[in-house]
Formats: C-alpha cells, sequence, structure tokens
C-alpha cells in the first residue's frame, strides 16, 4: 500500500500534496518541470463567471519572509477555462482537479460553480470568499458567518461535485466562519488564505501596491497557518485542507498533525517550481525520521 496516500471527500489522493490556486496556473505550464502526475492533485487558477484584467500594476511586492499580491484574480472566464485551459490540462494531467472560482455575487457564484458540472477532469468546486484583494467581493463575502452559511447553501444546491469552501484568516473567529461553512453544507474547509498587508515605498511615501494593501503570503504566515488548520480542525466534523507558508515535508507533517487532511503549497511554487516535487519526495525519509508508517495515520493526531 502506498505510505503516502489519503483520501479526502472519498477520493483517493497518490499524496497529500496539492497545488493552491493562483500558484500553479492551470497546472499544463508546470508539466515543463517535471511530471505533475505525481501530485495528490491540482488546485486550478481562480476562476470567475466572465474574463478579467486583475487590478492594475504594480500588484506584487517582496517581503522579508513572503510576497504581498494584489493580481485580483486575473483570469479568462469561465468559459475559456473550459474550453482551452482545461483541454490543456488533459493533455499533460491524467487526473482530476480542483476548481477554483471567485465572484462580486452570490449569482456569480452559482452561475460559475454550475458550468463546471460535468467537466471529466474536475472532480470538486474550491469556493473561494476570502480574497483579500477583489474589491466588492471575495473577503467581503468570507467574515461574516450568516453570508457564508448561505453562500455555501446556495452553491451547494446547483453543483455535482463536492464543495470546498476557503476561509480568510482575516476575522475575529476562523471557528464561526467554519461552523457556517459546514452548517451551510460545505463538504470540506480549505484554509488559510493569505493575510491583509502592505508595504511602502521609501522612494514616494506612497504604498507600492497599485490598490494599496494586498494578500501576504509565505513562509511568515506558517504558525498562523497551523494554529488556524487547529482551531477549524477541532470545531468542525468535515475535512480541512491546510495551507498557508508551506515549504517543505516536515511542515506538511506538521498542518497533518494540526488536523489537515490535505496540504496545499502556495507561495512556494512561486519561489521554487520544482517546490511540490521536492516536497513529495522528501515525505518518506522525514516520515522514516520519525517513525511515521502510514502519513494517514497522523491527521489530527495533535487534537
Amino acid at each position: 500500500m502506498n505510505r503516502l496516500e489519503v483520501e479526502l471527500l472519498g477520493k483517493k489522493l497518490k499524496n497529500p500534496i496539492i497545488p493552491a490556486s493562483g500558484t500553479f496556473g492551470f497546472g499544463y505550464e508546470f508539466a515543463e518541470y517535471y511530471d505533475i502526475n505525481i501530485l495528490g492533485s491540482i488546485a486550478l487558477k481562480g476562476t470567475t463567471l466572465h474574463p478579467r484584467y486583475g487590478n492594475p500594476l504594480p500588484r506584487v511586492a517582496e517581503c522579508k519572509s513572503g510576497m504581498i499580491n494584489a493580481i485580483g484574480l486575473q483570469n479568462p472566464g469561465a468559459d475559456q477555462v473550459i474550453s482551452t485551459e482545461l483541454v490543456k490540462l488533459k493533455k499533460a494531467y491524467r487526473d482530476k482537479a480542483i476548481i477554483n472560482i471567485g465572484g462580486h455575487s452570490f449569482n456569480d457564484y452559482i452561475d460559475t460553480a454550475k458550468k463546471f458540472n460535468g467537466i471529466s477532469n474536475i472532480w470538486a468546486v474550491e469556493l473561494n470568499i476570502s480574497c483579500p484583494n477583489v474589491e466588492g467581493g471575495g473577503m467581503a463575502f468570507g467574515t461574516n458567518p450568516l453570508i457564508i452559511k448561505e453562500l455555501t447553501s446556495a452553491v451547494k444546491r446547483v453543483i455535482t461535485n463536492p464543495l470546498i469552501v476557503k476561509l480568510s484568516p482575516n476575522v475575529t473567529s476562523i471557528q464561526d466562519m467554519a461552523i457556517a461553512a459546514e452548517e451551510g453544507g460545505a463538504d470540506a474547509i480549505s484554509l488559510i488564505n493569505t493575510l491583509v498587508g502592505m508595504r511602502i515605498d521609501l522612494k514616494t511615501g506612497k504604498p507600492i501596491i497599485s490598490v494599496k494593501s494586498g494578500g501576504y503570503s509565505g513562509v511568515g504566515v506558517f504558525p498562523i497557518a497551523i494554529r488556524m488548520i487547529y482551531a477549524v480542525s477541532s470545531c468542525v466534523k468535515i475535512p480541512v485542507i491546510g495551507m498557508g507558508g508551506i515549504s517543505n515535508a516536515r511542515e506538511v507533517l506538521e498542518a497533518m498533525y494540526a488536523g489537515a487532511h490535505a496540504v496545499m503549497i502556495g507561495t512556494q511554487n512561486l519561489i521554487d517550481p520544482y517546490a511540490c516535487q521536492s516536497i513529495i519526495n522528501e515525505l518518506p525519509d522525514v516520515m522514516d525520521q520519525l517513525s511515521i508508517r502510514n502519513i494517514r495515520d497522523i491527521i489530527r493526531r495533535s487534537i
């Protein structure tokens, strides 16, 4: 038996490593670096109903322990993703992927989600209600538990695939948001998305990012992510997918001890395109060092 295998929402993943949405494009772009079929799954770039250019430049700022981005969900729109991007992905990736969707209204989310019903290489929908750099959408939906419950329920009613709700850490109580998602019918929760951050250009005295602030991610958020993964895993019965600053095999195991059933790798893909491959290769040796026989045995062990 594969000692790295995990089960998530009834699907067997060959390992728990999933590139996070927004850091791995539509997947096929990374096939020129390594065989992406080694991945547990792939969370595709955030997709909206209509094409989006995203925010004006500049929209990235470097930090000592990560980066700030305000890309603004730039994407070609759901129809183009289905007709072009997923066709390209199918040529490079034999398994199914997770589609991440965003929107500015309930109807945006609902109409976008419905488009991916019956798409052969999509197995789950990740509802992005946690993006901090999309005006009028994203995180605006993810900071109110009543809205989270209502939106989750509305999307769940119209889709045929499992629903993952991606939570924002920019809230007073992450547990309240997770419980609301579960009550709304979410099949799983993913967290954490980025924290709100800002950098100032000392030459101009103005914010570097064109829209002033953006989402801070990278190794600096890892301890915050672990705390929130643990807190959410302790208060819901549905699976949790952990992410936030994870950059190596040891941190994958730490997230799984905290309660994660699978792990998404985000910013590290932008630093090192081979990051997910390296982590998968490292996991058996690190597990041997820690006397871990099967990776699924450690899920929620700290709770």
